[in-house]
């Protein structure tokens, strides 16, 4: 019998004492990111238990098994309450992956270059935005690679959601409603522009190159009729602690109108669980939230890899669970050796719904996998799951502009545990009106989705 030095029980008390020491270094066994930055490789900084469920359960769990209610007791403390509530009582099921050990695989290429190139370099001035080491905005890539505390980390979620500098999505979203019928189903697109904080390190120029932006966001809706031409503009500043503009344009109105933007807990349509706050789980300038905290590191298990659908029409999963079968995607969930956990409260919204979030954020690409928020009672609220990885199957790949593997979101599960409504959001191929995946394209994309005139346009 081979005697392990470095078993769970070592691994778990060096995330403890780096907890409570506030000590940002990822790794167990060495650096993660000294190790990551050579090779790409991060065996040779985590124990084999963090590296393998089928070693961290003791054989009771193996990659390729299915987790369901019958099995979901040996992997309850690795994953969030809600996600363990679909398993246990909603017959939702997980299939398990092998752990990612090359971490290129979870970044764009430009983005990780650019994390890399910045690596130490990020710090929070005066105001308590980020900048560089000397005052200069964020240069791009994920600022703080070893978060220390929830401030950190959130940052690396608010900074650059989609991780590239322009993002175009076809989304198909359905409103399940608690008998697990479908209520709504919607076709929207949503596109992303950073203006700064940027992979190239740039401003954008394209439109004025305005120096006090941080990024512009755009949905809008093409089906059904009843919400066609309905599209909204976010207009964010790099200035954390000031509210986005929000422009809006409905057909029945047949203008542009200039919408409040503290009101950001409430569904974006009707029968949605999902509102503009839950974004990428980081949907609120960071500064309008506190009250930071980082709970622990520990290992979790997370949707990561394997969950695009490329060899199937329009990428679409197959579904099964809750009372009609409707409820849940197909996912594959894979043990992540070192998440951190982080609570965080919207201190800058006196009338919020939300009493708190928490995160759970995988330190290989400082990506949040899954977070829930609470009532002001305390209580268990919704979820916000969210399914990412390179878009690869097999030997079928969709590349980014410079030809590389590209690296996206697939999925979300919102869903609201209190009244067991959900929403579930596909990253679509295609969707009504024809529009497409688009990153970083060769038109002007800023004029096409990004200004009043053009939701005005995309309206009619």
């Amino acid at each position: 019998m081979r005697i392990r030095k470095y078993d769970f029980d070592y691994s778990r008390r060096a995330f403890l004492e780096k907890t409570a020491k506030g000590i940002g270094t990822t790794g167990v066994l060495a650096p993660m990111w000294a190790e990551a930055a050579s090779t790409g490789e991060i065996g040779k900084a985590y124990p084999d238990e963090l590296m393998s469920i089928e070693m961290f359960t003791k054989g009771k769990i193996k990659t390729g098994d299915t987790i369901s209610a019958s099995n979901v007791e040996v992997v309850k403390d690795l994953i969030d309450p809600i996600i363990y509530e679909n398993v246990k009582n909603q017959g939702r099921k997980i299939v398990i992956v092998p752990t990612t050990r090359d971490i290129t695989t979870l970044y764009n290429k430009d983005f990780l270059e650019a994390t890399l190139k910045n690596k130490g370099q990020a710090k929070f001035g005066e105001d308590g935005n980020i900048c560089m080491q000397d005052g200069s905005k964020w240069q791009g890539g994920t600022p703080f690679t070893e978060p220390k505390d929830g401030k950190e980390a959130l940052t690396n979620c608010t900074l650059s959601w989609g991780r590239r500098n322009f993002s175009g999505y076809p989304i198909e979203s359905v409103d399940l409603g608690p008998d697990g019928n479908v209520a709504y189903r919607y076709e929207w697109f949503w596109a992303e522009l950073q203006y700064s904080a940027r992979a190239d390190g740039k401003i954008f120029s394209g439109g004025g190159g305005r120096e006090d932006l941080l990024r512009l966001q755009t949905v809008f809706f093409t089906s059904p009729n009843d919400t066609k031409g309905s599209s909204f503009l976010s207009v964010w500043y790099y200035d954390q602690r000031k509210f986005p503009d929000l422009y809006g344009y409905f057909p029945a109105f047949k203008r542009v109108r200039q919408f409040p933007t503290n009101q950001r807990f409430e569904p974006i349509a009707p029968g949605m669980t999902f509102f503009l706050s839950d974004a990428w789980s980081a949907g609120d300038p960071m500064l309008t939230w506190g009250d930071y905290k980082l709970i622990e590191r520990r290992p979790f298990l997370g949707p990561v890899s394997d969950n695009w659908q490329g060899d199937r029409p329009r990428y679409k999963k197959n579904l099964h669970g809750g009372a009609k079968g409707l409820t849940f995607y197909e996912t594959y969930f894979q043990l992540i050796p070192e998440a951190v956990v982080i609570d965080t409260a919207p201190t800058g919204f006196p009338r919020a719904p939300v009493g708190r979030k928490r995160m759970w954020i995988d330190t290989r690409h400082n990506m949040y996998t899954s977070s829930t928020t609470f009532d002001r009672q305390g209580k268990l609220w919704k979820s916000f799951e969210t399914g990412s990885g390179r878009q690869q199957k097999g030997n079928l790949v969709f590349k980014n502009r410079d030809g590389s593997p590209a690296w996206s979101w697939d999925y979300v599960h919102c869903h609201d545990i209190q009244s067991n409504r959900m929403t579930r959001i596909l990253h679509d191929e295609t969707i009504t009106g024809g529009y497409k995946n688009e990153y970083d394209p060769d038109h002007d994309f800023y004029n096409a989705y990004l200004t009043n005139s053009a939701i005005a346009r995309l309206g009619k």
